[in-house]
């Protein structure tokens, strides 16, 4: 009881542990499952169905377990639910030796966890937002989600020191135990559920407020923005690393650029993203991260010289951190606040099925273009430029009226 008390006092402190133990657990894994299935004896087209399906399935189960939530009202029960679902599952792959088994326990793991991410960031926005209104205080979203990007990292690179001391199997366990410490501080922070959340939405079909959201007008450009800056990531994620290799750029400083990328992410998220985002809104935030992402993808079209790609792999940290910061400040205010797991949910959605199209767009672009596939990516976000204009934060309404934004 004394520790509950504990979470509910520091709500701040409480989704950084969050945060840090479930990214921490993302970055354990993520680099190693392709190794690990490899390892079970799968070959590569069924290694390439096996993550092909869970990537669906994660279209398919973070839009809707977001939707149950809001309906019943239980956004903490159902996170802390999904999460500790999801590491038993990890756990079943231990005992799994066959492609079908592999293929039916992954599938399942990706679904559970697929929500875990937008459900923890509905419930951080809405802290963030009643904190800052309510009590005054200073809860800023990005300082949780730059300790998530902070934890991912060094996930990663602890789990290359146990995977070389203890096998590939260990990152199954630790990924594991990780999940099981993020589900309790999970279930810890289902002491301080807000008046918003523990209201339920009438019983009605659980695909019935998509249509509200899709509605309001801002919500829709919001979702487009953010699908043509965030997927114009899909060249460089998938063959930056093949581009810098073929220009003579080795693993360490392949690695080390890399890092470079996710480190500008961290100090936006932590330092200059929340400052920059309430001073100047989220437009013009918006504008910055598209003007990052030309003179990033120019760049990286022109040039593979090590001294370029330094200057311009930060600008991860305006493409990435300070575009999702402005996304996240408007969710918050167009969003109404029982549909904000279901708003969460839309948003990944439409940020990784538009991602998953250019990746695949992307195999053909570079195999044709090279590295003058950049340039369409670019393009991209050009395309985004003059829409970003639009994503001015609403005025204030009356709270008893029920048109908003739309």
């Amino acid at each position: 009881m004394e520790i509950q008390h504990c979470f509910d006092r520091r709500p701040l402190s409480s989704f950084i542990l969050l945060y840090v133990l479930m990214y921490g657990a993302f970055g354990v894994a993520s680099p190693f499952w392709p190794r690990f299935f490899e390892s079970r004896g799968l070959r590569p087209e069924e290694l390439g169905v096996l993550l092909a399906l869970g990537t669906a399935i994660r279209l398919v189960s973070g839009p809707l377990a977001g939707r149950v939530a809001d309906r019943l009202g239980a956004r903490r029960a159902i996170l802390a639910i999904c999460i500790i679902m999801s590491g038993l599952l990890a756990l079943g792959l231990l005992p799994a030796e066959t492609f079908w088994l592999l293929l039916l326990v992954s599938v399942c793991q990706a679904a559970t966890l697929a929500p875990v991410t937008t459900l923890a960031d509905a419930l951080a926005l809405r802290e963030t937002s009643e904190s800052r209104n309510a009590h005054g205080r200073r809860f800023e979203y990005g300082w949780v989600r730059g300790a998530g990007s902070a934890a991912f990292i060094a996930g990663t690179l602890v789990a290359g020191q146990i995977v070389s001391t203890a096998g590939l199997s260990s990152i199954v366990l630790v990924h594991a135990g990780l999940l099981a410490a993020s589900a309790t501080v999970a279930y810890l922070l289902l002491g301080s559920k807000s008046r918003e959340e523990e209201r339920a939405e009438p019983a009605a079909s659980s695909f019935a407020g998509f249509a509200p959201l899709l509605r309001i007008a801002l919500f829709r450009r919001l979702l487009l923005v953010a699908a043509l800056i965030l997927g114009s990531h899909a060249v460089h994620d998938a063959f930056a690393v093949i581009r810098w290799n073929a220009a003579g750029i080795g693993p360490g400083m392949a690695s080390l650029l890399w890092s470079l990328s996710v480190a500008g992410e961290v100090i936006v998220f932590f330092l200059v993203g929340p400052s920059l985002v309430a001073r100047v809104g989220p437009a013009a935030a918006a504008a910055i991260a598209a003007g990052a992402g030309i003179l990033r993808w120019v760049v990286m079209a022109l040039s593979a010289a090590p001294l370029a790609l330094a200057i311009v792999q930060p600008l991860h940290g305006f493409t990435f951190a300070l575009l999702h910061l402005a996304c996240m400040r408007l969710l918050t205010q167009v969003v109404p606040p029982p549909l904000a797991a279901t708003g969460q949910a839309i948003y990944a959605l439409a940020v990784a099925a538009t991602t998953a199209l250019l990746t695949f767009a992307a195999g053909a672009l570079y195999a044709r273009w090279g590295a003058a596939a950049f340039f369409v990516m670019a393009a991209l976000c050009a395309g985004a430029l003059p829409l970003t204009s639009g994503l001015r934060e609403p005025a204030p309404v009356d709270a008893k009226s029920p048109h908003r934004n739309r």
